[in-house]
C-alpha cells in the first residue's frame, strides 16, 4: 500500500467473503443483504471478482438470492443449500436521518455454514488478494469453527474484518480471535467507542473527545498484524491510520434515503481502491464517494449512476 502511488492491476482483484446472506424487509419490501453479500456486489461492480461463503434456504427467497447475486457478478459456487433451515430476513425500521434498526431472526440458513471437504478444497485451493469477514456470522458455533478453519487454510494477501457489531449478537472473545487475524479492520464511530472499552477495560476510554489517533496507536501495539484501521464517521466522512500515519478524511453532504449498504460500499472502494496500488488516504476518499452515494439511494446495492462512476474515474480509479 504505497502512499503516493497507484498502479493499474492486469488481473481483476479476487475477493473472498464469509458470512450472512440474507434479505431486509425495509417497508415491507425484501432487499438483497447481508455486509459479507453487500460488500461482494459492490466489489463486483467496481470490476473485481468476488466469491462468497454462505448458506440459504432451499426455498423461493434462497433461489432469488443466488439469481441476484448470480446477476451482479458474485460468483455463488461457495453458498450452500440448506436443506432444514428458511433462507436468512431481517426486518429494518428507518429512524430519523435513515439510520436503521435491525430485528436479526435466528436459526436460518447462514447460521449453519458447513462446508463439506469437496467445498472447503475448492476455495482454499486458490489464492485471494483478501478475505473479508464480520462478527455477526460467528453468534454460531458451527461458523466460528468454520471461520477458525478458513484463518488457518485461506490464502490471501489480506484478512479484512468489518467489525460490524449487532446488539446482543457478540462476544468480546470472538472480536478478540478476529483481531489477532485481521490486517485492515473498518469499524464506525460507535463501534470504535465499543472496540476502545473492551481493549482497554474501561467504560469511557473512547468518548467523542477522545483522539482517534491514540485508540488506533493502542489498537495497533495490541494487535501488531493490524495494517490499516479506518473508522466510518457518517456526514463526518472517514479516519484512517496507517503505519502511525492517523488522517481525516471529509466527504460530501448528501440526502439520506437509508444507511443500510452504505459501510458495505465504503469497504468495498476502500478495497478495490487500496488493491489497485492506492494509499489509504486516497483509498478512504474514493471510499467515502461511494459510501456517500449508497446512503443518498434506497436499499444496500442501489444501481451505479453515470455520474457516480464518471466521479470515480476522476479520482483516477481503473474501472473494470
Amino acid at each position: 500500500m504505497n502512499e503516493n502511488s497507484h498502479s493499474s492491476r492486469i488481473k481483476p482483484i479476487k475477493a473472498l467473503t464469509f458470512g450472512e446472506a440474507l434479505f431486509d424487509i425495509i417497508k415491507d419490501s425484501a432487499h438483497l443483504g447481508g455486509a459479507p453479500l453487500n460488500l461482494a456486489a459492490h466489489l463486483a461492480k467496481l470490476g473485481a471478482k468476488p466469491a462468497v461463503i454462505t448458506a440459504v434456504g432451499r426455498d423461493e427467497l434462497g433461489e432469488s438470492l443466488l439469481s441476484q447475486a448470480e446477476a451482479m457478478g458474485v460468483d455463488t459456487s461457495y453458498i450452500l443449500i440448506d436443506e432444514k433451515r428458511p433462507t436468512g430476513t431481517v426486518t429494518v425500521e428507518l429512524q430519523a436521518e435513515g439510520i436503521p434498526v435491525f430485528t436479526i431472526n435466528k436459526g436460518v440458513a447462514w447460521d449453519a455454514i458447513t462446508p463439506g471437504e469437496k467445498e472447503f478444497r475448492a476455495f482454499s485451493g486458490k489464492e485471494w488478494d483478501v478475505f473479508c469477514f464480520g462478527t455477526l456470522a460467528q453468534r454460531s458455533e458451527e461458523n466460528r469453527k468454520t471461520l477458525k478453519r478458513l484463518f488457518s487454510k485461506i490464502k490471501t494477501k489480506h484478512f479484512f474484518y468489518d467489525i460490524n457489531l449487532r446488539t446482543g449478537f457478540y462476544k468480546k472473545e470472538w472480536i478478540f480471535s478476529s483481531l489477532e487475524h485481521t490486517t485492515i479492520l473498518k469499524m464506525n464511530e460507535e463501534e470504535a467507542y465499543t472496540l476502545s472499552s473492551l481493549i482497554s477495560d474501561t467504560a469511557d476510554a473512547c468518548k467523542p473527545f477522545c483522539s482517534y489517533k491514540a485508540f488506533c496507536r493502542l489498537l495497533t501495539e495490541k494487535y501488531p498484524g493490524v495494517s490499516v484501521v479506518c473508522i466510518t464517521k457518517g456526514p463526518g466522512g472517514a479516519a484512517v491510520y496507517h503505519k502511525g500515519v492517523y488522517e481525516e478524511v471529509e466527504t460530501t453532504p448528501v440526502e439520506v434515503a437509508d444507511t443500510v449498504g452504505a459501510g458495505d460500499a465504503f469497504s468495498a472502494g476502500f478495497l478495490y481502491a487500496c488493491l489497485s496500488g492506492y494509499g489509504v488516504s486516497k483509498a478512504a476518499s474514493i471510499a467515502c464517494i461511494l459510501g456517500t452515494y449508497v446512503a443518498s439511494k434506497p436499499g444496500s446495492v442501489p444501481e451505479y449512476s453515470k455520474e457516480l462512476m464518471e466521479k470515480l474515474k476522476d479520482q483516477g480509479l481503473n474501472l473494470n
